[in-house]
Order: C-alpha cells, then structure tokens, then sequence
C-alpha cells in the first residue's frame, strides 16, 4: 500500500494506468489508421476538421491543399507513435465515431472505477492529463466498459498545455487546477513523466501494470494497482 498525505487533486495517465497499452496500440490506434484516409476526404471542409489539417501542413512543410500528403504524412506519424497535437485531435475525431458507433468500448482496468469513485467521495478532485486530445479523452471514459466515468473527472490536459516529459507543463496544469503542486499527486507509468512532474513538486507513483515496459532504475514509489494507492487530504 502506497500512502499519499496532504492532497486536494489527482491527476492521472491513461495508456498503461488506467487502460492497457495494448487497447491502444491494438484497438484505437489501428482503427483511426484504417479509417483515418476516408475521413480525411470526406471532412476535410469541416470548419474543426479544415483547422487541424492546416496544422498538419504547418507542422509537415506540406501545401495546404495537398490532402494525399497530409494523409501520407498522417499515416506516418501513425505508425512512429508521435505525440503530435494535430494528429492527436484528428484521431479525437475518428475515435468518437467509432465510440459513438458502438464499434468497441474503452478498457479499464477492473480496480480503476471503484477507486476513482472512492477518490471523488473522499473530496479529493480528479483530473485527466494524457497525450491523447481532451476529446479523445472524455470519449474514452463515457464509453468505458466499467460505464461513463466522465463524470467523476474535473478537468482534462493534452499537449496544447506542453509535451509531458516536460516539467513546465506540470507547472501550468498545477495552476490551471488552482491547487499547489505539493498538493497533487500524479499517476502514470512513464518514469520520464513522473521525474518532471516531480521536479514541479507534484507527488508521483509509478504504476506497473502488465504488459507496461520495464521501469528501469528509479526511486518513485510503485503501485499494481489503484486500489493500493492510499490518499489522504
């Protein structure tokens, strides 16, 4: 049992925390590559859809007008598993008419529902902070296969407030939240993420979960699970 004193918030990770890596890389990431050309053709003068696609051609030195490059260019960062904003809203996009659809729900583990809801009970504030868009994100837990958890949650991060390996990123969302780092804890799987969120005074645990990549060296405290993480306001 790991115990967290002095709280008021948490805020937690999504890929390999709350959902295994394998709903993502083998479900929603593999369902917006199959979908993502047609979509593309066929909203692309969607006033939401126009914007991030500007983004893309922005971000990749493409032509605005060139929707085959932007599609290549797409599917390839796809592939690579980058963490690049327009990609993550257009996948946003694609996963919730795939939610909407009833074409598959999102995975959570069994332990993370009851907890979330014993950590709302408690007083303590919950909030979302992942490399998936906010959209995709709220998409994700209304659609859960443990019910719509949406909410149960108080605010949602992606990367428009920074990349999450990045310790001012923890720092703007501390503010955002209104509550003094020291107060929050953070939940995620990454080391990467924990030590910069550490660095901006956040408390940190280090969820295992199977499957997840080997943790390396490091000094975070270490959950199997949410219901073995105790927090005390």
């Amino acid at each position: 049992m790991q115990e967290f004193r002095n709280l008021q918030a948490i805020v937690t990770d999504i890929e390999g925390t709350t959902s295994s890596i394998s709903f993502v890389h083998d479900v929603l990431f593999p369902y917006a590559a199959d979908k993502l050309p047609e979509f593309v053709r066929e909203h692309c003068d969607r006033p939401d859809v126009k914007e991030v696609l500007a983004e893309v051609a922005r971000e990749s030195g493409l032509p605005e007008s060139d929707r085959d490059g932007q599609i290549t260019q797409l599917l390839q960062w796809i592939r690579d598993d980058k963490k690049v904003t327009p990609l993550k809203a257009l996948q946003g996009f694609i996963w919730e008419a795939g939610y909407r659809s009833g074409d598959y729900r999102a995975y959570v583990y069994s332990d993370v529902a009851p907890q979330l809801q014993a950590w709302k009970n408690a007083g303590l504030g919950l909030y979302v902070y992942s490399s998936g868009s906010v959209l995709a994100q709220k998409l994700f837990f209304e659609f859960s296969e443990a019910g719509n958890l949406l909410p149960l949650f108080e605010g949602h991060f992606d990367t428009t407030i920074g990349g999450k390996r990045e310790c001012e990123s923890y720092r703007r969302i501390s503010e955002e939240i209104g509550v003094a780092a020291g107060q929050l804890l953070f939940l995620s799987d990454v080391v990467a993420e924990l030590a910069a969120a550490r660095e901006a005074g956040f408390q940190t645990c280090l969820l295992l979960r199977p499957g997840n990549a080997a943790a390396g060296e490091h000094d975070f405290p270490v959950s199997r699970s949410f219901a073995d993480i105790r927090c005390l306001s």
